[in-house]
């Protein structure tokens, strides 16, 4: 785990959101983090089809950016 370092009113905003939707504020910032990154990887995907893709991720045992984006399975050498 590192530390980011965002500007007091991106603080605020994750304050704020995190109060609203019950998370902590780390929670609601890699929730933020999460969905910005499937809309980049998906940016043909609504917000709604990226929260299902979190949701089915999260059922089969996280999220594994090389699955999301499509990428060919990693080989080990």
């Amino acid at each position: 785990m590192g530390i980011v370092k965002i500007s007091e009113p991106m603080h605020e905003n994750l304050r704020i959101a995190a109060s609203a939707l019950s998370r902590s504020i780390n929670a609601q910032a890699e929730h933020w983090m999460r969905i910005g990154m499937l809309a980049e990887l998906h940016p043909d995907l609504p917000h709604g089809e990226l929260c299902q893709m979190l949701v089915r991720a999260e059922l089969a045992g996280g999220l594994d950016l090389a699955k999301v984006a499509g990428a060919p399975e990693a080989r080990v050498q």
